[in-house]
């Protein structure tokens, strides 16, 4: 596949609840701003219980990027922002010098049996932003652009593409859409970014006429405008954006930064409890050890 810089499977993990990462990874460490992609579920969870819920814990130097396919999750983060996150809904959390949060599963959604599936992303913010103040920001499913282009239904979450802009904003020049085509149906993808990677989350697609197995992160060359096409019902997100300013990140747990100092420091920070509590939470996840 010409259009193909990198092929990246993603690969198992276990936090509680069944995950596929696909960054970081040996093949590319970032593309665009996003440093960490996660693809978490379908899982469902134990009702009456809080089995596998996210208990507080710290980020710096980066935004969280949350969006659902299905089921919800409750955001609660230091500086009081309590939202009931929604299938097509963005969550944007700026970390900045330093936030904590928890992501818990709602009642309703245990009870019910209802499976909850979505992607969650970090973006690492511009040198000159890693150490800015803290904020959190809710854009509901109907406040960003969606319509059909081609085969393809397309909900643009940040950034803009072929026309549109979406309301999010950002700190650096990021692209992220998510794509549901129908079977036979095909989406030429825009040059829209100078890095880009399709995440085909679902179904069978081929791009360029090459089979692509679910699952799999395609880091696309800079101004290929490839043709994916969906053989089965599919599933994709598009991503990338500007690259990082300043070089290749440093990632220790949650912690992203520019510089190690910056990590040692906001080590002590936690394991000391110098970061704000999130209201109405007694839990968190301590420091790990390695």
């Amino acid at each position: 596949m010409s259009a193909v810089l990198h092929e990246i499977r993603a690969q198992a993990r276990d936090i509680g609840f069944p995950v596929r990462r696909l960054l970081p990874s040996a093949k590319a460490q970032s593309v665009g701003p996003f440093v960490f992609l996660d693809h978490m579920g379908p899982a469902r969870f134990e009702a009456g219980s809080t089995a596998s819920d996210v208990r507080p814990h710290p980020h710096i130097g980066l935004a969280t990027v949350t969006y659902l396919f299905s089921g919800a999750m409750m955001h609660r983060d230091g500086l009081g922002s309590v939202q009931r996150i929604e299938p097509g809904a963005v969550n944007l959390m700026t970390a900045g010098r330093g936030i904590a949060h928890s992501e818990r599963i709602p009642s309703d959604v245990r009870d019910k049996g209802i499976a909850v599936e979505g992607i969650q992303m970090w973006v690492a913010l511009p040198v000159e932003e890693e150490r800015c103040e803290p904020a959190f920001d809710h854009y509901p499913e109907e406040a960003l652009p969606r319509w059909q282009e081609g085969g393809a239904d397309v909900h643009l979450l940040i950034g803009e593409m072929l026309g549109r802009r979406s309301p999010v904003a950002v700190k650096s020049e990021t692209l992220y859409a998510a794509l549901s085509l129908e079977a036979g149906g095909a989406f030429t993808v825009p040059a829209a970014a100078p890095e880009r990677a399709l995440y085909i989350a679902s179904g069978e697609v081929t791009l360029d006429g090459e089979p692509v197995a679910p699952a799999t992160l395609l880091v696309l060359e800079q101004g290929a405008t490839p043709i994916v096409r969906a053989d089965s019902a599919a599933r994709l997100m598009l991503l990338g954006g500007a690259p990082l300013d300043g070089g290749r990140r440093l990632m220790w747990w949650n912690f992203v930064a520019s510089r190690r100092e910056l990590i040692d420091a906001v080590k002590d920070d936690w394991q000391a409890g110098r970061f704000v509590p999130v209201p109405g939470e007694t839990e968190f996840i301590p420091l790990p050890e390695r």
